[in-house]
């Protein structure tokens, strides 16, 4: 913690503070009633955002926050980057409707303790909770599986990933070419190559795998 960081709004009582992060109110509304019904934790604040989510973790210093990804403004993958940035011993439970491996990879690289489906909340929330502020790990199952069963290949390069979005949207070659101010025979060689490390039969399966394993967001 750096010497000016603001020094955290401990509770008296040992509870286990937490900041809760979604741009959905009904998915806040719900988990604050879950934590309120916990003897051992609390309520710290609620962020609608990453930007809100960072400023809040300064001021409060929350013992673990629960981010959502996909959100306005700044998505939680940079939030927690930008939190970690300055607190690297920071607890960050991700909280998303993604399955990806893709997602759940890139969250754990930029320091997420633990990787939560929204629909796991309710037999799952509180013990990962105590499990990530006592110091440990956790990752689902079917998400370990994924993991697992991506290891090792190669990852779309970021050059490839925007001639994939640039499909996603439908384009055709030329204009993602337009687009991304390179030759349309470069664009056949970027996508000859996404369709291989994907295993894809062509730009639509290419697209809708992606998707699934959330290396690109619709």
């Amino acid at each position: 913690m750096n010497a000016d960081s603001p020094l955290p709004d401990g509770d008296p009582g040992g509870r286990v503070r937490v900041l809760v992060v979604d741009d959905h109110p009904l998915l806040r509304e719900g988990v604050a009633a879950v934590l309120a019904a916990q003897p051992d934790m609390r309520l710290a604040a609620e962020a609608t955002n990453g930007v809100e989510a960072v400023a809040l973790y300064q001021q409060h210093r929350p013992d673990v926050v629960l981010m959502d990804i996909q959100m306005p403004a700044m998505d939680g993958l940079a939030a927690i980057r930008s939190i970690r940035k300055h607190d690297p011993e920071a607890r960050i439970i991700v909280v998303t409707t993604y399955q990806g491996d893709a997602q759940a990879m890139q969250a754990f690289r930029e320091g997420a303790r633990a990787y939560l489906i929204k629909s796991m909340l309710r037999r799952e929330l509180v013990d990962t909770i105590r499990k990530v502020h006592a110091g440990g790990r956790r990752v689902p199952e079917e998400i370990a599986h994924l993991l697992v069963e991506h290891m090792g290949e190669d990852s779309l390069s970021c050059r490839e990933l925007e001639v994939l979005r640039e499909a996603a949207d439908g384009n055709a070659n030329k204009r993602i070419a337009d687009h991304l101010r390179i030759s349309e025979e470069t664009v056949k060689a970027h996508m000859r190559s996404i369709l291989s490390k994907l295993h894809a039969k062509d730009r639509t399966h290419a697209v809708t795998i992606a998707v699934r394993r959330g290396i690109i967001q619709l």
